[in-house]
């Protein structure tokens, strides 16, 4: 059993019969009252994401996790498919275990967290920032740049990445994973 101090992100944790894993949280002390944590929980087994709020030295009960290294190798659809980095042991997940599974390209090394009681996987932790190559993307306009304009990009992945106007096709870009975002141009 944990407390409220033992808070932090990316902590696995039984609440309400199910598996949580908390995204965000944030101690707050106001001054009349008692403390409490303000806490952002994402299920592992349906992936909602709830708002929840615990009172200062509310216990809780967290998961024992093990995280292990796997490089992604191809997804079929739905199924996305991974190789042990230390065994060459190959999983199969489904699309709803990852947070942004349209950044993801093949040969990607990422963290599995899986329930030590029964070994089965419970998220996929992406890295901080991925470098990708842009294949698609209006030409920018000379003039345009007095603002912070953002265009839509299409990366090698698939996915859709707002970009400032100067980025061209061909061009590498750092994503940021957590958010989806742009960040910068990838030094080459």
């Amino acid at each position: 059993m944990a407390s409220t101090s033992d808070i932090r992100k990316g902590l696995c944790i039984k609440y309400n019969n199910d598996i949580y894993k908390i995204v965000e949280f944030l101690h707050v002390k106001p001054g009349k009252g008692p403390a409490f944590v303000r806490t952002k929980l994402k299920s592992l087994t349906n992936g909602k994401v709830l708002d929840n709020t615990f009172s200062a030295g509310h216990k809780i009960e967290d998961v024992r996790v093990e995280t292990r290294s796997y490089q992604f190798l191809y997804s079929d659809g739905e199924t996305y498919h991974f190789m042990n980095t230390d065994d060459y042991n190959q999983i199969s997940l489904q699309e709803s275990v990852l947070d942004t599974p349209g950044l993801l390209k093949e040969g990607e090394v990422v963290t599995i967290v899986f329930n030590t009681e029964d070994s089965m996987p419970l998220s996929v932790d992406m890295p901080a920032s991925v470098i990708l190559e842009v294949t698609h993307t209006e030409p920018g306009l000379k003039g345009n740049t007095a603002t912070n304009a953002t265009k839509p990009a299409l990366v090698e992945t698939g996915a859709k990445v707002n970009v400032p106007l100067f980025i061209n096709e061909g061009d590498k870009i750092k994503v940021d994973t957590e958010k989806g975002a742009y960040m910068e141009r990838a030094k080459e």
